[in-house]
């Protein structure tokens, strides 16, 4: 089973910019979907982003297009999250996870059986 750590959270002011990583311990992770989701208090977890394994497609939840860049690296078996132009509604605590390789982006977490523990992203307003 892979294992996933997430790295780059932080506290940051409305219109700042944050990167998070996700660092695999498999280079099953080079054959794997990869998405990011966050889960702010009280709310259930949301899909943010996903990216297929060969990184030819991505996907964005509506909320952050524009804004946030998925991207991988499979020779350093690490995704990244650019997070640009970050606003208050963007504090959460954000996990990587990855899946079997799909053609398509799956935005429901059930698809995906590895996850990191988490990193928390503050946005102060």
């Amino acid at each position: 089973q892979v294992q996933l750590v997430e790295s780059g959270g932080g506290l940051v002011h409305a219109g700042g910019s944050l990167r998070l990583s996700c660092a695999a311990s498999a280079r099953t992770f080079s054959a794997s979907n990869m998405a990011w989701f966050r889960q702010a208090p009280g709310n259930e977890r949301d899909f943010v982003a996903g990216i297929t394994w060969t990184g030819g497609k991505t996907y964005y939840a509506d909320s952050v297009k524009g804004r946030f860049t998925i991207s991988r690296d499979n020779a350093r078996t690490t995704g990244y999250l650019q997070m640009n132009s970050l606003k208050y509604e963007d504090t959460a605590v954000y996990y990587c996870a990855t899946s079997g390789p799909r053609w398509a982006i799956m935005l429901t977490e059930a698809f995906y059986g590895a996850w990191g523990q988490g990193t928390q992203v503050t946005v102060s307003a």
